[in-house]
């Protein structure tokens, strides 16, 4: 059975899940033009914006990737569910 997780959960996770889109799409259109400054300088800011994010989302509720790319407190966290990509 899943413990029922805050709606700042949900609210967190959705941002980091639109801020990975905005990422995704920057670097697609980056790959291409790869001279535009003003889409690297937003690809900077929006990447900065995301690391941020993600490290207030781990110090709340665990690490968001494994093999070594969160942090984890003790204890070890990887065995409490839900994980970020069952919500």
């Amino acid at each position: 059975m899943h413990n029922q997780l805050p709606e700042d959960f949900y609210c967190m996770l959705k941002e980091l899940q639109e801020i990975d889109f905005v990422l995704v799409e920057l670097n697609l259109y980056l790959d291409t033009h790869p001279m535009d400054n003003l889409a690297l300088q937003q690809f900077n800011q929006t990447a900065q914006k995301r690391q941020l994010l993600a490290g207030q989302f781990e110090l709340k509720y665990g690490p968001l990737m494994n093999f070594g790319h969160s942090y984890s407190r003790s204890p070890w966290q990887w065995n409490d569910v839900p994980w970020p990509w069952q919500v």
